[in-house]
């Protein structure tokens, strides 16, 4: 198309006297104007139904904007459309000369000025659209943050989550209709909030205090995790997942998951995963671990068994094979696996690591024998318990 059609405006709490004259061209001309009814309000409108202003569906869907594609239509949205909005979510599907922005700023940008902050120095978080726990990574004492809320009462359901987890000493700060004329800032600690008259739209903002939060090296601790003991031992994961090398976007196979504790690590380093799992109850937990650590969108989990559950998954960068391995898998995913894939195996039996042995002198690789031992008590004194020694191939495939 010739030009674009489709105009995504950023609105503010000042509504439409902060907007640009383009904003306000772009609204005076279209066919029609599509936002929730926050968002036509602040622009002097109000939805028609099916007329020239319509509100978003519920569940909220592009589909209605898409549909009306080559007729000129115009999105509002709150401050920066494109973090943590819609603008995202419709470019998805759209060319890019198809489509502009007229950006106001952000809900972020907007609660950083107020508290002198470094906005670059700061965690920022869509917790209206997201679990709590997508926040674990940044809960550490000093670290700031930013979330976006749902409503006045989420603020208050955060704020219990953070003292149940002993975060309560945090310093938390409720902002709500920043930029207009109802802006209100409010200061408590997440263990003393009690506001009941909290209202949206809202965000708040935190300096953590509280217990040492999630490192960021590789190996979390077992209790970390839902198990039923079949989960690969924080320094095994350690070494694991320094030769799978995980990267942000890239997307790894755990076939015979077991805990996910791998897949949890992994996507905790900015990748995604899909835990393959034949048994039940590991399944759960997988879904647990899942929870726990805020990766539902990042951790896909299948149950089923090798080669039969690859079926419709995306291409993996990286493959880690923490049981049943043998011959055939390795032909199969051989096969399957992109250039340049990564494939990391750990046998603990005697026929696997035999295999692994052959495998490599055939296809080359990194063959590493792991033996570790952790001291326990011996009597009136202490000894070494070894554990089984694992043996770990990689090799790029």
């Amino acid at each position: 198309m010739s030009e674009a059609w489709l105009s995504i405006i950023g609105l503010t709490e000042d509504g439409k006297a902060g907007l640009s004259d383009a904003s306000r061209l772009a609204i005076n001309t279209a066919d029609i104007v599509f936002g929730s009814p926050r968002h036509l309000a602040l622009a002097n409108l109000s939805s028609d139904g099916a007329g020239r202003c319509r509100a978003w569906s519920i569940p909220f869907d592009v589909a209605p904007v898409l549909a009306l594609r080559g007729q000129r239509v115009a999105v509002l949205a709150s401050g920066d459309p494109f973090w943590f909005g819609v603008g995202g979510s419709l470019a998805a599907h759209l060319p890019a000369n198809e489509w502009q922005v007229f950006s106001a700023p952000s809900t972020f940008s907007m609660v950083a000025a107020r508290l002198g902050w470094r906005l670059e120095e700061t965690a920022c978080f869509g917790l209206h659209a997201s679990a709590f726990a997508t926040t674990r990574s940044a809960l550490h004492t000093g670290q700031r943050l930013i979330g976006l809320m749902r409503d006045g009462a989420s603020v208050g359901d955060f704020a219990r989550w953070l003292t149940e987890r002993s975060f309560g000493l945090s310093q938390l700060w409720v902002l709500e209709s920043l930029g207009g004329p109802h802006e209100r800032m409010r200061k408590t600690t997440a263990a003393d909030f009690s506001l009941t008259d909290v209202r949206a739209p809202v965000a708040l903002a935190l300096q953590v205090a509280g217990t040492t939060g999630l490192p960021r090296s590789a190996g979390l601790p077992d209790s970390s995790f839902a198990s039923d003991g079949q989960i690969t031992k924080s320094p095994i994961r350690a070494l694991t997942l320094a030769a799978l090398a995980p990267r942000p976007g890239l997307h790894l196979w755990d076939i015979g998951a077991g805990s996910g504790s791998v897949s949890v690590e992994w996507c905790l380093a900015g990748g995604h995963a899909t835990a393959i799992e034949q048994h039940a109850n590991r399944v759960a937990n997988i879904r647990s671990n899942a929870d726990s650590f805020g990766l539902t969108k990042s951790l896909q989990i299948m149950q089923g068994l090798a080669p039969q559950a690859f079926a419709g998954l995306s291409p993996p960068d990286a493959i880690f094979v923490g049981g049943g391995f043998n011959a055939a898998l390795f032909d199969g995913l051989k096969t399957l696996a992109p250039p340049a894939c990564k494939l990391v195996v750990n046998a603990v039996t005697l026929e696997t690591e035999a295999l692994l042995t052959q495998l490599h002198a055939v296809h080359g690789g990194e063959l590493l024998r792991i033996e570790l031992a952790h001291a326990a008590p011996l009597g009136r004194m202490r000894g070494w318990v070894s554990a089984r020694p694992v043996v770990q191939w990689s090799v790029v495939l």
